[in-house]
């Protein structure tokens, strides 16, 4: 959310390049969940990494918070706080999830054989539960992927962001920086000994509340954001041209890359993916927040980082009931990638066109009248121009 469209004053700093970078994310998990359709294992994937945008948002995500909020407590209470995270992230989780009801019969066929004996009631109470992303159970799966948001898969990671929201609120912005150094250490180790030794050398999943993948939910979560936050207070942005350029083909080769090693050296791929978490991810977070870009080309810059950060969430939010869509026709066909190259190129652009027709004609507006409605008459506080 922007400073002006929260009630605020711009008085601080703004990073349109983490903008951006968020938004060259939410493109590359896009694309890969197309490419996703056609992988025979995890071990054959194009853009094999892409999951890796949910690691990157989490820092990002706390990066973000805490320059954003870190010194705001002592004119803010925490139902404020609650009700500008809400204004900025419930509009597009409720719009959807409403995406994901009206295409969910589209996707029936052998791969979701669930699909075609779901009554209508039971998709719309998932919906309705979705839309307040409350997780549901396995027993309440529609398609056989024990999702936790059956009609909108990657709305796991949000409700994680929430989980994060509220801790940071009620607990982790009162601690000072040596404890929270300890907390994102021991995080970091969790995370690291996961990859290191668990059973698939990646961290792909936390999307169910099966005790096993909500776990891993959490895994995925505590380092990130708590690097992130910490990374706000303790790391002092330098000075570096060209930035926005050279952080995003990191980050875009870190997802890109092929799997590392095979069934039987699994722990090769998961050092890999504990070295992006760990260390590359934040050093990406510091060259864009270290962005120095000449005036000449400054506004450029600054408006092509504006359209990926804006367009980044909503593209993440409504892209998967698509991916559904399309994964389901290509296993009913046995469409190869080749083959499928112009449907999932169309399937691409029009997530792309639908999320900036909704962030233009629902999100915006939708949150600029919240903001008048609940948030007009409080007090201006000080705050960055970023988003978050």
């Amino acid at each position: 959310m922007t400073a002006a469209a929260a009630g605020f004053a711009d008085t601080r700093r703004h990073y349109p390049v983490l903008d951006g970078l968020r938004g060259v994310a939410a493109l590359t998990v896009v694309a890969f969940h197309l490419c996703e359709a056609h992988a025979v294992n995890r071990f054959a994937q194009v853009i094999n990494h892409g999951y890796l945008a949910v690691d990157f948002f989490f820092l990002l995500s706390g990066f973000v918070i805490g320059y954003a909020y870190d010194d705001r407590w002592r004119r803010m209470s925490l139902g404020e706080f609650f009700q500008r995270r809400l204004i900025r992230l419930h509009p597009m989780i409720v719009v959807a999830m409403v995406i994901g009801a009206l295409m969910f019969y589209f996707q029936a066929g052998p791969l979701f054989p669930m699909i075609a004996d779901t009554p209508l009631w039971r998709v719309l109470l998932i919906m309705v539960i979705g839309m307040t992303l409350l997780p549901v159970p396995p027993s309440m799966d529609l398609r056989g992927w024990a999702e936790m948001h059956p009609l909108n898969g990657p709305a796991w990671s949000l409700f994680f962001e929430y989980v994060a929201n509220v801790l940071y609120a009620l607990v982790l912005r009162r601690l000072p920086n040596r404890i929270l150094g300890v907390l994102a250490l021991l995080a970091g180790a969790a995370l690291v000994h996961y990859l290191l030794t668990g059973p698939n050398g990646d961290v792909i999943g936390g999307w169910s509340l099966d005790p096993v993948q909500f776990q891993l939910g959490f895994t995925r979560l505590a380092y990130p954001f708590l690097a992130g936050l910490l990374l706000s207070r303790v790391v002092r942005p330098g000075r570096i041209a060209h930035a926005f350029p050279l952080s995003a083909a990191i980050l875009f080769a870190t997802m890109a890359l092929p799997r590392i090693g095979g069934p039987g050296t699994l722990w090769m791929n998961g050092l890999y993916e504990a070295a992006c978490i760990v260390a590359v991810f934040p050093l990406v977070v510091w060259l864009g927040a270290s962005a120095h870009v000449p005036p000449a080309a400054s506004a450029r810059t600054a408006r092509v980082c504006a359209a990926l950060g804006g367009l980044s969430y909503p593209l993440y939010i409504i892209h998967y009931p698509f991916v559904y869509t399309y994964t389901a026709w290509t296993n009913e066909h046995h469409v190869s990638l080749r083959d499928g190259l112009p449907v999932a190129a169309a399937t691409f652009a029009a997530c792309v066109a639908l999320a900036w027709l909704l962030l233009k004609y629902y999100d915006e507006p939708v949150r600029a009248w919240l903001t008048r409605r609940w948030m007009d008459r409080k007090p201006a506080v000080a705050a960055p121009a970023m988003n978050g």
